[in-house]
């Protein structure tokens, strides 16, 4: 068996084997599960009725204020304004909505008060708006000698139809969906560089402290010793993600048998719902899956098995050098901001950039440079981008994943022995030469 492969199985077993590691790969499912089901059993709670006084001295909107199960609304118009600021003081009432006589109507528009204890929610002050502008605007339109009805009646409602220019139909919001695909894809990787690369820093930063190091480089070259640390710490957590993966899905199975959240009464709910549904509704959800289906989830997913491969190998090796640059986790800091400002600028690039424009300029440079390409390309890939950008993207990668180890490894060289100094930058560069 070859040196890399030794290293490579001493990695992946030492992850394995340790602990804190087994702990945490049983465990974290566990939590996750635990907080969904907590989740969704507070998502059925029923939080108490808001009781909300109406004081209208204008008669006028009193009556169009409907009861629901989050508020009540009572009318109480016939008691003192002052005896109800006190009750609301009192917390007898959630709220009080005071709504002062005017000779004009226009004078409505800002001469309501609400009045509470708490800042109310920005939800609530928007439906009582809603309602008090509704019923203004239908009185303007009555003393035009406009019957609002009528208006209403006539109120078009436009649904445009979307068709690819090959005359298929498709569907709205498919974007969107191409968006969370290729938003989770990015996600994904940039976590995974994030903790397990910091696995690999701290791997290497435990060996060089306990002086094991010193034994190990006397049979093993740097390149081979940092190569088998990130390969056999990826295998770890690709192990541990898929255990999470499992059991993760048959503690929610479980959850949902045992604790239930209603599935059963979810699932006549939904047959209610359906039967309830006309023709287009069906069909919109028909296409919506023809559609979804119809996307190229295949090469998707080999395109982010790649630029996974390639992003977590070129971050990997700069955390592997920068552990063999120091002697403990706290000197890390100077040298991670520098690592994690890619990854977080090609967040920020997918987000704000590739969302509202895929194929432009900007996307598209960032989608080439390596050390955002895993997150940006990925992002981009769901909206089609040419074959020869991709292959030119994964080229790149990987040609700067070959020189950023070649790079690393001449700081590991002289890293790993280094001891009882933080070394700065400057020095950092004189390592490359030697």
């Amino acid at each position: 068996m070859s040196v890399l492969k030794l290293i490579i199985k001493r990695e992946f077993i030492a992850k394995a084997r340790n602990k804190a590691f087994i702990v945490m790969t049983f465990l974290a499912p566990l939590f996750f599960v635990g907080i969904a089901v907590l989740i969704g059993f507070l998502s059925t709670m029923k939080s108490t009725t808001k009781v909300i006084a109406i004081h209208d001295e204008s008669a006028i909107f009193s009556g169009d204020f409907e009861n629901s199960e989050e508020y009540e609304y009572k009318n109480l118009s016939a008691v003192p304004i002052a005896v109800l600021k006190d009750s609301v003081l009192a917390e007898k009432y959630s709220g009080l909505l005071y709504i002062p006589k005017q000779e004009d109507l226009a004078a409505y528009e800002q001469s309501i008060y609400y009045i509470s204890n708490d800042s109310p929610g920005i939800a609530f002050i928007s439906k009582i708006e809603s309602i008090i502008e509704n019923k203004v605007s239908s009185l303007n339109l009555i003393d035009k000698g406009i019957d609002p009805q009528i208006i209403k009646e006539n109120q078009a409602s436009v649904s445009l139809h979307l068709q690819k220019a090959s005359g298929e139909q498709t569907v709205k919001g498919l974007n969107e969906i191409k968006i969370f695909i290729g938003s989770l894809f990015g996600y994904c990787i940039m976590m995974f560089i994030i903790v397990y690369g910091n696995m690999v820093m701290r791997s290497v930063i435990e060996e060089k402290t306990n002086r094991i190091i010193e034994v190990i480089v006397s049979s093993v070259k740097p390149f081979q010793l940092m190569m088998g640390k990130i390969i056999g710490t990826s295998m770890a957590g690709l192990l541990q993600f898929l255990i999470w993966g499992v059991v993760g899905g048959i503690l929610m199975l479980v959850a949902t048998s045992v604790f239930g959240l209603n599935a059963g009464a979810s699932n006549l709910e939904a047959a209610q719902m359906a039967t309830a549904m006309d023709t287009s509704v069906m069909s919109d959800i028909q296409n919506y899956v023809a559609e979804i289906m119809s996307l190229p989830l295949l090469s998707w997913f080999v395109y982010f098995i790649v630029f996974f491969i390639g992003g977590y190998f070129l971050y990997s090796s700069l955390y592997a050098a920068i552990g063999a640059a120091v002697d403990n986790e706290t000197d890390t800091q100077q040298f991670l901001f520098p690592i994690m400002l890619p990854l977080m600028l090609g967040v920020y690039i997918g987000f704000f950039t590739v969302i509202k424009d895929p194929h432009g300029t900007v996307a598209t440079v960032f989608s080439m440079i390596p050390f955002t390409s895993p997150i940006v390309m990925l992002m981009r890939i769901p909206f089609g981008v040419p074959i020869w950008q991709v292959l030119l993207s994964i080229v790149l990668l990987f040609g700067t994943f070959i020189l950023t180890v070649w790079i690393a490894a001449k700081i590991y060289r002289i890293g790993i022995l280094m001891y009882g100094k933080r070394p700065s930058w400057k020095e950092l560069y004189k390592w490359l030469k030697y």
